[in-house]
C-alpha cells in the first residue's frame, strides 16, 4: 500500500515546534533547474569549479532512478521543494549579540548559547540554508584547530583542502539524493584537527529548518589528522507543517592514522520531514570512528552511516537508537567495509516502534579478501509497544576471506507486563512506567552522550510515549 501522507499528529513537541514568519527571507523558486543551480551558486559566491560540480550533479540527479527498495517517498515532490532559503541576515556572525533577534530567540529556546557557555569548545548554528553564527574557543584555536563554516573555507585559505576532500567519500554518483546534495548543498561546517591535537571539549553544530516546503542540504566535512582526537556533536530540529520538507545533508569524516573521532547526533525532525541523509567515514591505520546516533521524528528516514576501514587495525563502533511512532517509517542502520587486516567493528542498536510505526534496521558488513584477521559483531534489539507496530531486521554480510570472525544477533520483544506492574506498584503511572522502561532500553545510547544531550533524548522518549497506552 502506498503512503502519501506528509503530515501526522504527534505528541507535544512544543519545546521544538515554535516557528517564526519567514517573510523577510530570500528564496529561490521551487523545483530544480540549471538556472536555479546557477542562482544558488551566485548567492554562495562559488568558485568556478564548484558551479561546474553543481551542474554535473544536477545532470546525474536527473538521470538516476529513485530508490525502490525502502519506504515509499511518493509524497516527496521535488517540484514543490524550495532548495535555498536565506534568512533575514546578510552574513554569518561571530558575536551572538549580532544575530537577528528572531533567529537568536530560536537558538536561545533550544539552549544553544547556554550549551556553548557551559560545555562546548565551539558552536556553529545554521538556520534554513545559511550559517548564522560560528565561534570557537581561543584555547582550541591556539591548538591549530580549524572550525568554521564550509563556505568560508571554500573561498578562503583552505580552498585546496576542501576541493581535495569535498564529496570524495560520497560522490554524486552514489545515489540520487547524493547527486541532489551535490547540486544544491548549502551551509555546513568544516573542521580540521592537526596532528596530535586533543580537543578535550566537544564541538557542536546545530541545524534548524524553519521554512515550510523547504529543503536543508548542509555539508559537514571533518578531517582529524594523525594521532588527533575530537568529539563532534550535531543536533537538528524543525517545526511541523502540513507540507513535505526535505533534509538531504551529507557528512564526510576523514580519520587519520591513530586518530579518534566520535561523531554524535540527535536527529529530531518533525513528522512532515523526509530525512534522506548520507554519512560516511574513512579510517586510516590504527584510527577509530565512534558513531552515536539517535533518530527521532521525520515521516520517512533513509539513514545508514557507513565506515570504510582503510588501514590496518582501524576500528569502528556504532551505537544507535531509533523511535518510530504513528505515521512514521524509519529505515535506519549502518554499513561497515573492512578493507585492511586486523580491522574491527562493533554495532549495537536499539529500535522502538509504537502506534503503527515501522522501524527497519539494515546492516551491511563487508570483509574484503585482504582484510584477514578482522572481527565484526552486530547486535540489534527491537521493542514493539503494541500489536499495530512493526519492526524488521535486515542484515547483510559479504565475507571474502575465511580468516575473519563475524557475528550477528537480533532480538525482538515487547514490554513486560510484570515490569510495568512492578513499577506501578511503586507509585508510577502506567505511562510513566512504560516511558521509564523504554528509556532503560535506550540507555546504551544515552550513556554515550554528553549530559545535556542524554537529557534531551530522554525528553524525546517521554514525548513519544504520550498516548502510547492501550
Amino acid at each position: 500500500m502506498k503512503e502519501n501522507k506528509t503530515y501526522v499528529e504527534e505528541g507535544d513537541r512544543s519545546f521544538y515546534d515554535f516557528r517564526y514568519e519567514d517573510k523577510d527571507s530570500y528564496k529561490v523558486a521551487s523545483g530544480l533547474t540549471p538556472d536555479i543551480i546557477r542562482q544558488i551558486s551566485r548567492e554562495k559566491k562559488d568558485p568556478d569549479w564548484m558551479l561546474e560540480f553543481r551542474l554535473r550533479s544536477l545532470d546525474i540527479f536527473a538521470k538516476t532512478e529513485m530508490p525502490n527498495w525502502g519506504p515509499s517517498i511518493e509524497g516527496l515532490n521535488m517540484d514543490n521543494i524550495v532548495t535555498y532559503v536565506r534568512p533575514n541576515t546578510e552574513r554569518m556572525h561571530t558575536d551572538w549579540n549580532d544575530v537577528p533577534e528572531d533567529i537568536k530567540n530560536t537558538f536561545e529556546r533550544l539552549g544553544i548559547p547556554q550549551s556553548e557557555r557551559e560545555s562546548l569548545a565551539g558552536v556553529g548554528a545554521q538556520y534554513d540554508s545559511e550559517l548564522v553564527y560560528h565561534n570557537v574557543r581561543k584555547e582550541v584555536a591556539e591548538q591549530g584547530v580549524i572550525y568554521t563554516d564550509l563556505e568560508s573555507a571554500l573561498r578562503g585559505e583552505y580552498a585546496d583542502m576542501i576541493r581535495s576532500h569535498f564529496m570524495k567519500l560520497v560522490p554524486p554518483e552514489d545515489h540520487k539524493f547524493a547527486a541532489l546534495h551535490g547540486a544544491v548543498w548549502s551551509g555546513g561546517s568544516f573542521v580540521y584537527v592537526p596532528p596530535g591535537a586533543d580537543v578535550e571539549i566537544p564541538l557542536q553544530s546545530y541545524f534548524r529548518l524553519n521554512a515550510p516546503g523547504a529543503g536543508q542540504f548542509e555539508h559537514t566535512l571533518i578531517i582529524v589528522d594523525k594521532g588527533a582526537r575530537l568529539h563532534f556533536i550535531e543536533g537538528c530540529s524543525a517545526p511541523k507543517y502540513n507540507v513535505a520538507n526535505l533534509h538531504a545533508g551529507c557528512v564526510e569524516l576523514f580519520v587519520g592514522e591513530d586518530a579518534t573521532l566520535r561523531y554524535s547526533t540527535i536527529e529530531n525532525w518533525s513528522k512532515n520531514m523526509y530525512n534522506l541523509n548520507t554519512k560516511r567515514a574513512k579510517v586510516e591505520k590504527g584510527g577509530k570512528i565512534e558513531w552515536v546516533s539517535g533518530s527521532f521524528g521525520s515521516h520517512v528516514s533513509y539513514l545508514y552511516p557507513m565506515s570504510v576501514l582503510a588501514g590496518k587495525g582501524a576500528r569502528c563502533e556504532f551505537t544507535g537508537v531509533t523511535f518510530a511512532g504513528a505515521g512514521q517509517n524509519l529505515d535506519t542502520g549502518c554499513k561497515v567495509v573492512h578493507n585492511a587486516p586486523d580491522t574491527s567493528s562493533y554495532v549495537n542498536t536499539r529500535s522502538i516502534s509504537k502506534s503503527g510505526g515501522i522501524s527497519t534496521f539494515r546492516s551491511a558488513v563487508v570483509v574484503n579478501s585482504k582484510a584477514h584477521g578482522s572481527k565484526s559483531s552486530v547486535s540489534c534489539e527491537s521493542l514493539m509497544l503494541d500489536s499495530e507496530s512493526r519492526s524488521d531486521t535486515i542484515p547483510a554480510m559479504d565475507i571474502r576471506t575465511n580468516k575473519a570472525d563475524v557475528g550477528h544477533e537480533a532480538k525482538i520483544g515487547r514490554i513486560s507486563d510484570e515490569a510495568v506492574f512492578y513499577l506501578m506498584s511503586r507509585g508510577l503511572s502506567e505511562e510513566e512506567a512504560k516511558a521509564l522502561i523504554v528509556s532503560g532500553f535506550a540507555e546504551n545510547v544515552s550513556k554515550e552522550l554528553p549530559l545535556e544531550y542524554a537529557v534531551e533524548m530522554n525528553n524525546l522518549i517521554r514525548i513519544e510515549m504520550k498516548g502510547a497506552i492501550g
